[in-house]
């Protein structure tokens, strides 16, 4: 079974959403279901369908989350230096257009690009692994080859 590299907060983020699941989201459902069970004919009864097919991501996300979980590899970014590597915080100027972003590489199940959280497998990601400041990566993507160079390299 394969390893998944998360961070502590990632770790804790899907501990919270399994929490939430399993003490809010499912009795929530199991109450709505027995509301529309006595509404009478199951065939055409449109809430308790909704019901049981809400239940089913509920349950599916929830085995989901266990099997993440389950397999994770925590890593503790403060306790990591040198070269970017996963866990790091990175911040790069595009050599185009001057515009600076910061990401941290982050395990897949925790990745969010609008909250500057960067897959650890994304193409970005694998170009800057190993490099230091000062660098420059292309990145091949897509919508074409783009150029960065890394201005900072933190651990937090």
């Amino acid at each position: 079974m394969e390893k998944l590299p998360l961070t502590r907060a990632g770790q804790q983020m899907l501990d919270a959403e399994l929490r939430k699941l399993k003490s809010e989201e499912r009795p929530a459902i199991i109450r709505a279901i027995a509301e529309a069970r006595e509404h009478g004919d199951l065939s055409e009864n449109a809430e308790y369908h909704a019901a049981r097919e809400k239940q089913s991501f509920v349950e599916g996300r929830i085995k989901e989350i266990e099997s993440i979980l389950s397999r994770a590899d925590v890593i503790d970014p403060s306790k990591l230096s040198g070269s970017i590597k996963f866990g790091a915080t990175v911040t790069i100027v595009d050599e185009d257009t001057d515009e600076e972003r910061t990401f941290q590489i982050v395990g897949e199940p925790e990745a969010d690009l609008e909250k500057g959280l960067l897959n650890v497998r994304s193409p970005l990601a694998r170009a800057l692994i190993g490099k230091d400041e000062g660098d420059s990566v292309e990145v091949r993507s897509p919508g074409g080859a783009r150029s960065y160079e890394i201005l900072s390299i933190d651990f937090k």
